[in-house]
């Protein structure tokens, strides 16, 4: 599965993907991790206000650290 995080380099979304990672490792789901910093692109899922979380091409969450249940969920959504 493929999953981005959009976002400029702030602290809440290091966070986010620090909290990715560390959910799919222990949920043992193996991701394609990608950290997304061009605004251009990040302004193409129409995402407004970063961190913004993609998966397999959709946009999850937009704004803020995502709780640990909430990424759990979405990786077993898309599992």
């Amino acid at each position: 599965m493929e999953v981005k995080v959009l976002g400029t380099g702030c602290a809440n979304c290091k966070n986010t993907v620090q909290l990715i990672e560390s959910v799919a490792k222990a949920m043992g789901v193996s991701i394609r991790l990608e950290k997304v910093e061009s605004l251009p692109e990040i302004m193409r899922y129409g995402v407004m206000s970063t961190p913004g979380v993609v998966i397999d091409g959709k946009v999850v969450h937009a704004g803020g650290i995502p709780t640990r249940a909430q990424v759990e969920s979405w990786l077993k959504a898309a599992s």
